[in-house]
Formats: structure tokens, sequence, C-alpha cells
């Protein structure tokens, strides 16, 4: 009798992870469609370092074929309440101007190492959480800057000038928060691992009363789903 054929192994694929719910759900796409997930955190500087905690935590628990964070010293360029002595926003400003959570070229670092580390592995994909929906104004959440990102990504690499190319998969970007919540039930994602508040203490809990707060209640509520997210 021959011997059965070995499935072929799972492609690497690079997903960032910031240890919110959006990237959790992200990395249970990316499983779910098969990839060995390599998963990236990125340390630049932000208060909330609790959420790199929770990071580590989902890469463990959930699967990831490896973990990796890497720190880029953001907050000594400043210039967002995120890395910068600005206060964090409570409740919801009814403006639309980019928030002063806005920190500037984060999404174009994160997306740059997530780049350089598939190259390393000979992955083809990129996975990343951003949303255009309930994003708060932020530009690096655009599809346009997704896509700007994917045609440099193919001009600046050897992958995409002499290999398969590069895919930026942003499965989320279309999504309201409502959405994101079901899409994580069904995933088994654990949200109560998950951290999403602005200024989330050393131990995970939240404001309750920042943009990300905000957002990420109304989701839950209209997904009909009780948040376990931990305030202080």
């Amino acid at each position: 009798m021959p011997l059965p054929t070995p499935s072929p192994p799972a492609q690497p694929a690079v997903v960032l992870l910031s240890g919110g719910m959006d990237s959790a759900v992200v990395m249970a796409l990316a499983r779910e469609q098969g990839f060995a997930v390599h998963a990236l955190s990125v340390g630049y500087g932000q208060r909330h370092t609790s959420e790199l905690a929770a990071a580590a935590t989902l890469a463990r628990t959930m699967g990831a074929a490896a973990h990796k964070t890497v720190n880029v010293d953001l907050r000594s360029i400043g210039g967002s309440a995120l890395t910068d002595d600005i206060d964090v926003p409570l409740g919801q400003s009814g403006s639309a101007d980019i928030p002063v959570t806005y920190v500037p070229a984060r999404n174009t670092i994160m997306l740059s190492v997530a780049l350089g580390w598939a190259e390393v592995l000979g992955a083809a994909d990129i996975f990343c959480g951003v949303n255009a929906v309930d994003y708060s104004g932020y530009p690096d959440c655009r599809p346009a800057f997704i896509a700007a990102f994917e045609r440099l990504a193919n001009l600046a690499t050897r992958a995409g000038v002499e290999g398969a190319g590069i895919r930026i998969h942003a499965p989320l970007q279309h999504m309201g928060k409502a959405r994101i919540v079901s899409e994580g039930l069904r995933l088994q994602v654990d949200f109560a691992a998950t951290v999403s508040c602005y200024q989330a203490d050393d131990d995970g809990r939240a404001c309750g009363h920042c943009d990300a707060c905000r957002l990420r209640a109304q989701g839950f509520t209209e997904a009909g789903v009780v948040d376990p997210t931990r305030y202080r």
C-alpha cells in the first residue's frame, strides 16, 4: 500500500499583533486560512504597554508559530497623545479632524518592519488589523494607504522584484465593530485577553472613556454580546 502523501507545510504569514481585539481577530482569520502565523508586536513608546503583554498571551494561546516584539522609539519624536505628554481625549469629540491619538507614521513603520521579517521568512503575506469604518479618522487606516503600501512593498523588496510578490491583507478594513465582534466569536477569540484602551493600566484595565473604549463597547452592544473588558 503506498504511503499517504504528506501535507505541504503551511505557508508563513506575518501578522501585526497589537494585543487589541482587532488584531486578535485578524490573527484568527489568518490561521483559519491555513497560514503559519508569525505574530509581530511593536513597542513604539506607547503609554499602554499592557497591550504588549496581551499580545504575548494571545500569540501563545492562539497557536502562533512564532512571536516577536520589535522596539521602535516613537516617543522620542512625540506628536501623539499615545506617545507624548498630551492628554488622551475622554468622550466623543464629534470633530472630523484627525484626533491627537493618531501616532505619526506608526502604521507605515509597523508594516515596514513586518515587510522586513516577511522577506526573511520567505512569506508573501502580511496581515494587519486596520479598519476604515470605526477607525477614529486615522489616515494610515484608509484603503488608499494599504493599497499604496502594497505597491511600495513590491517595488522596494527582493521578494517583490524577483519573487512571488508581497500581499498586504486588511480583512477588517470594511467591517464595523459589531461585525468584528461576531467574527471573533465565530473564531473563538478570547476577547477577555485583549487590551484596547488608549490608557490601560499595567494590569490591562481600561478607562472606559477614551475613543478606543467607546468604539469597543459600542461594537459589543450592537452585536448583542457582553463586553468582557475589565475596567479600573
